[in-house]
């Protein structure tokens, strides 16, 4: 299943994440995924496994075309320049000359316009054919609306915090507005489980009993949600099993009240940081070289 960016090109809605997978495991997830079917992988700068996931994908012995590369700015390397620069060191890591999604890993809100200089800096690479699409992260309304009123591109992505636990209406319905997909991390949930929630999305009774429907387990239930609702979403595990399991949703059909219900169990109560409260002062840190 592939969805259409806003510049036409092509994107695999499920991709696979590799937040806070150490490098020396990287490079094996990675392969696994590869293995079953993933042909969409999504990094950051801040991961710190750039390098590992460019090897896994040179050993796959797949054609570098065919698989879609994703990977983040960090805030740390926000501004004209030094985020042109950041992009050779993510590119010399995942030893590629063209990345296929670039994103603004978050906001930086406290220093807005340090934020619209990394952005143009994006736009500056997607014109020299460096990038093939462009997008953001963690962006709410209102800073999708300061963007837009500084910038002359609109995201092709905004990979935000979106599971039945958070499930983010206002952006969640602006970005298709706007043409700008709309990309779940955590998108099974995981972060329920060491956010301090009472209760985890994967122990949630009303997402077992429409496993149970189907047959299925609660994370595929979830991923089918995010793609049947058009969106994309990378899951991530270090477990072969589960990333082949992650991989088989695609013939999974919910019913609308199934989909209703899920949104239904929305808490309001995000698991990551508030996209407001990133700051240089507690979330800086240096992005080495490649």
């Amino acid at each position: 299943m592939e969805l259409t960016l806003n510049n036409g090109v092509t994107m695999p809605a499920l991709g696979f994440g590799v937040y806070q997978i150490p490098p020396d495991e990287t490079a094996e997830a990675v392969a696994a995924a590869l293995r079953v079917g993933y042909r969409h992988i999504d990094t950051a700068a801040a991961y710190g496994n750039e390098r590992a996931v460019g090897e896994a994908i040179r050993a796959s012995g797949l054609d570098r075309d065919n698989v879609f590369l994703e990977t983040k700015i960090w805030v740390s390397d926000y501004g004209y320049d030094k985020t042109l620069h950041a992009f050779d060191k993510s590119a010399n890591k995942l030893g590629v000359e063209t990345i296929d999604l670039l994103l603004l890993h978050q906001v930086l809100y406290s220093e807005f316009d340090r934020t619209i200089e990394a952005y143009r800096a994006l736009e500056r690479l997607l014109a020299d054919g460096r990038v093939r699409a462009i997008g953001v992260s963690n962006f709410m309304v209102k800073h999708l609306k300061t963007l837009r009123d500084h910038t002359s591109i609109v995201p092709a992505v905004n990979q935000i915090e979106l599971h039945p636990y958070f499930t983010q209406p206002t952006v969640r319905e602006l970005n298709p507005q706007w043409g700008i997909v709309t990309q779940a991390w955590s998108p099974i949930g995981g972060i329920t489980v060491y956010g301090g929630q009472d209760k985890t999305t994967f122990e949630d009774d009303t997402i077992g009993a429409i496993a149970a429907e189907h047959g299925r387990t609660p994370a595929q239930i979830m991923l089918a949600w995010h793609l049947q609702e058009g969106r994309s979403a990378i899951p991530k595990s270090v477990t072969p099993a589960r990333i082949a399991e992650n991989f088989d949703v695609f013939d999974i059909e919910l019913t609308p009240d199934q989909i209703r219900t899920l949104y239904e169990l929305d808490t309001g109560q995000r698991g990551g940081p508030d996209p407001e409260e990133v700051t240089l002062e507690v979330y800086g840190k240096p992005i080495p070289e490649a």
